[in-house]
């Protein structure tokens, strides 16, 4: 089972972790100054890499991705928006099995590599990447500054190039109207709160991403050590909020009923108000208020709510309507599936 569908630690509030390593390759301009042939050297140097490094890694060029196939990868968090809207014609990426490993090849830098897993694992997740790290050293030569560290594109990625991040769902926090506390909390020690797809994005279903905004002068282990402790703290409130939202009683439990009671029953449905619904069947879900559903049926149901995923899990582009109305159907039928 692919990474996203499965359930992982402290699963209640932590929807996925992740962790990547910005890379550049010695001797070629970063891409926003290199050459076509430039470029170039770092594609057929990974595709050739993506054969002795191991991990089950599939080269993908992604000139030969569809559009709804690119869609499907940002959807996911696998690749960013920029990436997959790049004219750069020397863009790939590695891929494991289980999607679990993603290597963003001539995207913001020559080389992203990165770690996915459910719930919340960044420990695991650091270790896995500098594994990796270090086996794709021994074949590519990495810009590197004894005083700087990693050289990137980004000033703000120079030093480790690492960066972490949590996806969190927060409704309770939301409903409280304590989210702002957490937020001033977060940036003040350094880290930064923002929507699921990073900078720029808004928050959707009550889900946020909490990410290190500094790289440099500071360990890789420090980086992780500094996001679990604020996320364990953001979890426990998360926690307590919740449980203050249960002694309103029946009608706290009516909100969250009317949400499946709309899912269960809705003929059309757009991208926004499913996943609010969605925040609220699986609060309840986690709470023990709602029975009969599962974790696998939540991240189902999270999953296809989105519009590329819908239409690759369909097989055909659909119009807007057509979206809203298989949707609502895909809902339904995931709905009624057995646990």
């Amino acid at each position: 089972m692919n990474w996203y569908l499965q359930s992982g630690n402290d699963a209640d509030v932590v929807v996925s972790s992740r962790v990547r390593l910005s890379r550049n390759v010695q001797g070629i301009p970063f891409t926003n100054r290199a050459k076509k042939a430039e470029l170039k050297k770092v594609y057929d140097l990974m595709k050739e890499t993506a054969l002795t490094i191991g991990y089950g890694l599939k080269f993908f060029d992604m000139k030969d991705v569809d559009v709804i196939s690119k869609n499907v990868l940002v959807e996911k968090r696998m690749i960013d928006r920029e990436f997959a809207r790049s004219k750069n014609p020397y863009t790939a990426i590695l891929v494991s099995d289980d999607e679990s490993i993603c290597i963003e090849v001539n995207g913001e830098d020559h080389i992203k590599l990165q770690a996915f897993c459910s719930g919340f694992d960044i420990v695991n997740l650091m270790n896995l990447v500098i594994e990796l790290d270090k086996k794709l050293e021994e074949y590519v030569p990495y810009s590197y500054n004894e005083k700087y560290g990693y050289l990137n594109s980004m000033p703000t990625n120079i030093g480790t190039g690492m960066m972490a991040s949590v996806l969190v769902h927060l409704p309770g926090l939301s409903l409280t109207n304590n989210l702002r506390k957490v937020s001033n909390v977060v940036t003040t020690v350094g880290m930064n709160i923002l929507g699921a797809y990073g900078e720029g994005t808004k928050s959707e279903g009550d889900l946020y991403q909490i990410s290190n905004n500094q790289t440099i002068g500071i360990t890789e282990q420090d980086i992780i050590t500094n996001l679990q402790v604020i996320v364990q703290k953001i979890i426990e409130q998360e926690r307590a909020a919740r449980k203050t939202l249960t002694k309103k009683g029946i009608y706290f439990e009516d909100k969250l009923y009317r949400a499946l009671g709309i899912l269960q029953n809705a003929r059309m449905i757009d991208y926004r108000e499913s996943l609010n619904l969605i925040s609220g069947i699986k609060l309840g879900t986690d709470l023990g208020i709602i029975d009969g559903m599962s974790d696998l049926k939540i991240r189902k149901l999270m999953l296809y709510s989105k519009p590329a995923n819908l239409q690759q899990r369909i097989g055909e582009k659909l119009t807007l309507e057509e979206i809203e109305r298989e949707r609502a159907n895909t809902i339904r039928e995931i709905l009624l599936e057995d646990n």
